[in-house]
C-alpha cells in the first residue's frame, strides 16, 4: 500500500475519515454536542481514525502538518454546529 505524501491527499484522507466518523456515529455526535461531551463520547472512534490516518500518511508529512486535527474542527464541529447546544 502506497503512503500518502502530498498535502492535498493527506488533507482529503483526514476529511474522509472524519466524515465517516460523523456518518456512522450521528447519535453520538448529536448527544455529545448537546451535552458538551463530544470528545469523550467519540474518543474511541477518533483514536481509531487517527491511527488509520497515521498508518496511511508519510511520517514526514505528519510532522509538518496537522490535517487530522484540522479535519476534526472542519468536519466534526462545523457539521455539528446545526445542533442546538448551550455551548454555542
Amino acid at each position: 500500500m502506497r503512503l500518502v505524501k502530498t498535502p492535498e491527499e493527506a488533507r482529503r484522507l483526514a476529511r474522509t475519515i472524519l466524515s465517516d466518523i460523523v456518518l456512522y456515529n450521528q447519535q453520538k455526535v448529536k448527544e455529545g454536542i448537546e451535552k458538551d461531551s463530544l470528545f469523550e463520547l467519540l474518543a474511541d472512534e477518533l483514536a481509531e481514525g487517527r491511527k488509520y490516518y497515521e498508518s496511511m500518511v508519510d511520517s514526514d508529512m505528519r510532522q509538518e502538518t496537522n490535517f487530522f486535527n484540522e479535519a476534526v474542527a472542519d468536519v466534526l464541529l462545523k457539521q455539528g454546529g446545526k445542533i442546538k447546544s448551550e455551548i454555542w
